[in-house]
């Protein structure tokens, strides 16, 4: 199979999505959520509320179907009227007795929400290049496969079956893709970057020599040629999508797929330099340095002691 550009990506983030549960409301009402500091997915099942975030000048109508992920870099706040003085949502979760929240009078709206995880590269390749604030309406293309999870997820949830927990992170985790897939949907409204490198139908040709076969000495003529571009056109279009030019892309990609190794393989550094295009390890070792700001030896030394330390941490919990 040709290569996947977009798997290529999130395998290499470690992402994973993790439903914490979800809240009814009813009446009037208002809720603060502090900064999340990381991804942060929010489904609504029943009703509309709205969203509002610290710092954007206007307030987002979520709506039943749709589906929202916050960058993590802001609080925000989710109300039936965006005039109410909203009330702490960490002290009424922290309070909670089960997975589901019941704030207000009444069950006019039901939401669903959890966060996902990424590991180092994904927050290098995937997190500052979403937005803040990421709306899928439930008119979407991608809406009719996600109303099937969301619903699927919600009866994880509340029906307590066994093995429900490991169900709804499998479940979000396909919600995740399906919202990255109707983002990545309108390519040219994205700005420069990674995602939108990843959407263009223009550069895509050259995007899969470059994931298919990362250690290859890419020239920018073959690439252009692959893109049916000239040399010009091509490094132009490029840069325009994805905010940088391609062999930088390239020498991006190679680092990232570099770090992963580092942390989870145990090639060789002159085996893992052949690997992602360099002749000899000092050479590699040069530009991972120069990438990283620390050499590939002290990288992986660090990232196995955090490993190890992580791992310790749990078992004594």
């Amino acid at each position: 199979m040709p290569a996947d550009p977009l798997s290529d990506t999130l395998a290499l983030t470690d992402a994973r999505c993790v439903i914490s549960g979800g809240f009814t409301a009813g009446g009037g009402w208002a809720l603060r959520f502090p900064r999340p500091g990381r991804l942060k997915i929010t489904a609504v099942v029943k009703g509309s509320f709205w969203v509002a975030l610290d710092d954007m000048p206007q307030a987002v109508l979520l709506e039943a179907g749709d589906v929202a992920v916050f960058d993590g870099s802001r609080p925000f706040v989710v109300s039936s009227d965006p005039a109410l003085e909203p009330a702490d949502a960490s002290t009424l979760f922290a309070d909670a007795a089960g997975p589901m929240v019941q704030f207000g009078a009444g069950m006019d709206v039901v939401s669903v929400g959890g966060h996902v995880e990424l590991g180092r590269n994904g927050e290098e390749l995937l997190l500052h290049a979403l937005p803040p604030l990421l709306h899928v309406r439930a008119a979407a293309d991608e809406a009719p496969v996600l109303g099937w999870l969301l619903d699927q997820l919600v009866h994880e949830l509340t029906a307590g079956r066994a093995g429900a927990d490991f169900a709804s992170d499998q479940l979000a985790q396909l919600m995740f893709v399906q919202v990255l897939r109707a983002y990545l949907a309108d390519a040219d409204a994205l700005p420069a970057g990674r995602l939108r490198a990843l959407a263009d139908d223009r550069i895509a040709p050259a995007l899969r020599l470059m994931h298919a076969e990362p250690g290859r000495p890419w020239q920018l003529e073959e690439l252009a040629r692959a893109a049916a571009m000239s040399r010009t056109t091509f490094a132009q279009r490029f840069r325009a999508v994805a905010g940088v030019p391609p062999l930088t892309y390239l020498l991006d990609w190679r680092m990232s797929l570099a770090r992963r190794a580092l942390r989870d393989g145990e090639a060789s550094l002159s085996a893992l330099a052949q690997r992602v295009g360099y002749t000899s390890e000092s050479a590699f070792s040069n530009a991972f340095k120069r990438t990283t700001g620390m050499a590939p030896k002290r990288y992986r030394d660090a990232a196995r002691t955090v490993v190890t330390t992580t791992a310790v941490s749990a078992a004594r919990t």
